[in-house]
């Protein structure tokens, strides 16, 4: 059994002001979502970060993801690739961006 994914940013930053929204990051998203098993953990991540990708989201948010790649066993190879093949698809900008928040995660060479 692999390990269970919690999550309470949503209850630590939004709890008492958007309660539903809390519930749903937290217990819905990570909660379920992120442990339903018929998708590893490190493939969620990819998906994840090139869904942030295409989606021009380069904020501190994927910022999280990637770091949450890295520790899930994306290597820094696998990341360039990944983040250059979804370039082709969802547009140099983008690969720009996410390839700076990138370096910086990776910047220890692993």
């Amino acid at each position: 059994m692999t390990k269970k994914i919690t999550q309470t940013a949503g209850r630590n930053q939004l709890g008492e002001f958007a309660p539903m929204f809390a519930h749903l990051n937290d217990d819905v998203l990570f909660g379920e979502v992120w442990n339903e098993e018929a998708i590893d953990v490190k493939t969620k991540c990819i998906i994840t970060v090139v869904s942030l990708m295409a989606s021009g989201i380069t904020d501190s948010s994927l910022t999280y993801h990637l770091q949450n790649a890295k520790n899930n066993g994306v290597t820094k190879e696998e990341i360039a690739a990944i983040i250059t093949h979804a370039t082709m698809y969802v547009g140099w900008p983008k690969g720009w961006a996410v390839f700076r928040l990138a370096k910086e995660v990776w910047k220890d060479g692993e």
